[in-house]
């Protein structure tokens, strides 16, 4: 945690079931194991969907949790021989490009709009592999507020994860303002065709178990 002089490294081990984002953890070598929401983020996560975010910090704690929602999706109109181009248009996003930006290598900025509304999260840069044309970089940011939420992407055994998250915000607690900050980095995907832990077959989604956030910020 910034400004508070603490910080903890945790390496945590994660099988997740990607349907309905429960996951079986332990904080490795010998921790406690729990159930719940992949922490902090499950690796398939959109970032284009209507996902739901909350958190509490303090000096000693940081619990996060996210709710991965449906993703956007545009319905295009039908076919118009006396159409040349449809370009859809987001009222709630001001997107433009980046100095950087190439045909090859798209990097876009994006601009909250009155429509956006305060607290509300918008994906304020995005960059795309020049091969896959996937999001590689992404940021969220809050509108009208410090927290930003950054995830890099890439393809793994054909599948697009996040390989690394930043999470960051200025807390303002009984007089006190510190910066709390949270880095996570993905390694050793496995995709098995069977459950790893029996926990994960079959549905409904089970109820998480207690303490299922960590006490620490995890930073790396």
């Amino acid at each position: 945690m910034a400004g508070a002089n603490r910080s903890e490294d945790i390496d945590r081990s994660v099988a997740v079931r990607v349907a309905d984002d429960y996951a079986v953890m332990q904080d490795l070598p010998h921790g406690q194991e729990r159930t719940g929401s992949a922490f902090p983020v499950i690796p398939f996560f959109d970032p284009f969907s209507t996902f739901r975010f909350s958190y509490f910090a303090n000096l000693h704690k940081l619990d996060i949790s996210f709710d991965p929602g449906t993703p956007f999706f545009v319905q295009s109109p039908a076919s118009d021989p006396s159409i040349d181009a449809v370009v859809p248009y987001f009222s709630e996003y001001a997107p433009r490009y980046a100095s950087d930006s190439s045909a090859q290598a798209v990097h876009l900025l994006v601009d909250p709009t009155p429509r956006t509304g305060d607290g509300v999260f918008y994906p304020s840069d995005i960059t795309l592999d020049a091969q896959s044309q996937l999001p590689a970089h992404v940021t969220l940011q809050i509108n009208g507020g410090d927290m930003v939420i950054g995830l890099d992407y890439s393809i793994v055994d054909g599948y697009w994860v996040i390989t690394h998250g930043t999470w960051s915000s200025t807390q303002h607690v009984m007089g006190l303002t510190f910066k709390v900050s949270a880095d996570t980095t993905f390694t050793d995907f496995t995709f098995p065709t069977a459950p790893p832990d029996p926990r994960l077959s079959g549905t409904p989604r089970p109820s998480p178990s207690a303490s299922a956030s960590p006490s620490v910020a995890p930073t790396r």
